[in-house]
């Protein structure tokens, strides 16, 4: 292996000797690469008009570097937009897309630091992985380690990424948290509250001010960290060989930013310092900004494309820098799915001015009731008080209530996005071409998505989502069809649609009878029977959800027992949420509840109070919550 390691480095830096020669160019060896990933951050620096951020280390690369203003993650949380920026393939496209899961990869898609290593890259981790699927073998070397290329044996080019926590929302939420990280940072770079900006989804009071403060000094605390990793290069003399990527994996780890697939929960820093001797690998000069439009999956082609690499044909974005560079993107794309315990399925395109956003589960507010948006998270805490007070701003109080269909912002004249445009027919032409970009785009990519969790883990079995994805036994146009229906389509459509074959047509049917709420109510035989006979367990408890809502919940409990007692983890999880959903209705389920709960118990004295930080836990809160609604005691 060390041998096909050596010979592949050889071949790349023949292909690069090669180019030059052709070009009569200098000849460049393959350039070094860091990443530098911080968490839950908003485009909140200097170097980006930010007059109140405090981040020396990021600008001084900006001076140097090119600022990216339209960055875009492909999710407005962080583990699929890692699967994202470790394959290149959009989340949706592998079954990677919810928050957390752990699904199957094919062996044949390959990570970037895979493909580097291959090519005669040293590769390194400082940080989490959290991709969604096994990150076994995907590194070289990963530990807590600020200077990894020291670990060299030889003289490699290197690839290492630097995930930094520090800016996470436990820290923005989390006044203990938040302590411990800034014990350390130099008292000028604290940020007084008196002069903060507070976003307008929050009410403009003292402690909005104090949380909104606290979070740009955990930004001057995360810059901090890059100026211990950019020190270290260039104390090894390694800086001019190197580019670096200063980026976050999403917004502010704030409501209305993370898991908010608005652009406010999407759009990212990306600063990329460009050595001199590299610079003609950048169509922006140096010190510049540019407004390209960047997505996550451009990343890891970009990478390879420096280094010399063909990006592997099952990628799905474009190198933005290197040689040979196709066309800008006209488009970004972006997903919302289950985060934790709570659903969602939502699609967004973005194009140089406008956002479309389309809410394929409109019925569930932005926040839900539940452990994640619980008062534990100060940010929470306050908009919940103001909330009950009548005290919140427009665009906060929406946050408590059922999802328009659609929304679409003009980012130009609304960068705040406050005016929802989705409705006005003077820009009905607008909504049209990026609802067609946005379905051209699921098509193409084939997103397993619309497929629920525990549908598509079931149909994949013995292969991977991906995979089936990728199959003609998928039939994408006819599921998204139907899910297009929910909010626009009549109660008969959905009986309908729950005569159909396809188990996803029947489930997004009944996912719009849900969203009728009691105007569904002649569809309630229809329902029965589709609870007692239907072969889909995510159909079934859909059923059940929607049921339950029209004052019918005794028929749904058998049900929703057998499936709490399922051994496959994605089935559990969807009957724990509905139980939890159902309220009061779920009292006959106590003796389940609690006996699910004791399965999923960690090891007395561990860290963690359940088995893992995955379904063992999502399975639990929803379930915890119930019992506390039913004003059964709960153990701590």
């Amino acid at each position: 292996m060390k041998h096909l390691t050596y010979f592949y480095l050889f071949i790349v830096l023949l292909f690069f000797s090669c180019q030059s020669e052709q070009r009569g160019e200098v000849e460049l060896p393959p350039p070094n690469i860091v990443w530098i990933n911080a968490e839950d951050l908003s485009p909140a620096f200097g170097c980006y008009g930010d007059d109140f951020a405090t981040t020396p280390n990021i600008d001084k690369l900006a001076k140097n570097g090119v600022v990216y203003t339209n960055s875009y993650a492909t999710a407005p949380i962080c583990a699929p937009s890692r699967s994202a920026l470790a394959t290149g393939l959009y989340a949706t496209a592998m079954g990677t897309q919810h928050l957390r899961s752990e699904t199957p990869k094919p062996d044949f898609i390959q990570t970037l630091p895979e493909h580097m290593r291959q090519a005669g890259y040293f590769t390194s981790l400082n940080g989490k992985t959290d991709y969604n699927f096994d990150p076994t073998g995907v590194w070289e070397y990963w530990k807590n380690d600020n200077a990894p290329w020291r670990q060299r044996k030889d003289d490699r080019p290197f690839y290492s990424m630097f995930v930094f926590g520090v800016s996470h929302e436990g820290a923005g939420n989390f006044k203990d948290k938040y302590d411990e990280l800034t014990k350390d940072l130099p008292k000028e770079m604290f940020h007084s509250k008196e002069e903060v900006e507070v976003p307008p989804y929050y009410p403009d009071n003292e402690t909005s001010r104090d949380l909104w403060a606290r979070y740009y000094d955990l930004i001057s605390v995360f810059d901090q960290k890059v100026g211990e990793v950019v020190d270290n290069l260039e104390e090894d003399g390694l800086l001019e060989n190197t580019i670096v990527f200063v980026f976050s994996d999403h917004g502010f780890g704030m409501p209305r930013y993370k898991r908010w697939l608005n652009d406010t929960g999407i759009r990212v820093p990306l600063v990329i310092y460009t050595p001199e001797k590299y610079k003609d690998y950048f169509p922006t000069k140096r010190g510049q900004k540019t407004d390209e439009l960047v997505s996550f999956v451009d990343y890891v082609p970009t990478v390879m494309n420096l280094a010399g690499l063909e990006p592997a044909e099952t990628m799905q974005g474009r190198a933005f820098l290197g040689k040979n560079l196709s066309e800008q993107r006209e488009y970004v794309y972006g997903a919302r799915s289950r985060a934790d315990d709570m659903y969602e399925t939502s699609r967004a395109v973005r194009d140089d001015r406008y956002i479309y956003i389309r809410h394929y589960m409109p019925q569930y507010p932005y926040i839900q009731d539940g452990y994640i948006f619980s008062d534990r998270k100060e940010s929470l805490k306050l908009l919940r008080a103001e909330h009950q007070a009548n005290n919140l701003p427009p665009a906060s109080e929406a946050m408590w209530h059922p999802k328009p269909i659609e929304e679409l912002y003009d980012l130009k004249d609304d960068p705040q996005e406050l005016n929802n445009l989705a409705e006005s027919p003077e820009f009905a032409e607008v909504k049209e071409r990026l609802h067609s970009k946005m379905t051209d785009w699921i098509l193409r990519h084939r997103d397993i998505g619309f497929l629920h969790e525990a549908e598509f883990m079931i149909r994949s079995k013995g292969s991977t989502p991906y995979e089936y994805a990728q199959s003609d036994d998928y039939q994408l146009e006819n599921i998204l069809a139907a899910a297009e229906k929910v909010g626009k389509a009549s109660v008969q459509e959905f009986i309908e649609g729950l005569k159909n074959s396809d188990s996803g047509v029947r489930y997004w049917s009944v996912i719009g009878l849900l969203n009728l709420g009691e105007e569904a109510k002649s569809a309630e035989s229809d329902l029965l029977n589709v609870l007692k006979n239907d072969t889909s367990p995510s159909v079934q408890i859909a059923a059940a959800e929607t049921l339950c809502g029209l004052g019918n919940c005794e028929p749904t409990l058998p049900i929703l027992e057998k499936y709490l007692k399922d051994e496959r983890v994605w089935v559990t999880l969807y009957a724990a949420r509905t139980t939890q959903l159902i309220g009061e209705a779920a009292r006959p389920l106590i003796p389940t509840i609690k006996q699910v709960l004791e399965n999923n118990l960690g090891e007395p004295g561990a860290k963690r109070k359940y088995k893992d930080f995955n379904y063992a836990a999502f399975i639990s809160w929803p379930l915890e919550w119930s019992l506390q609604e039913m004003g059964e005691p709960v153990e701590n």
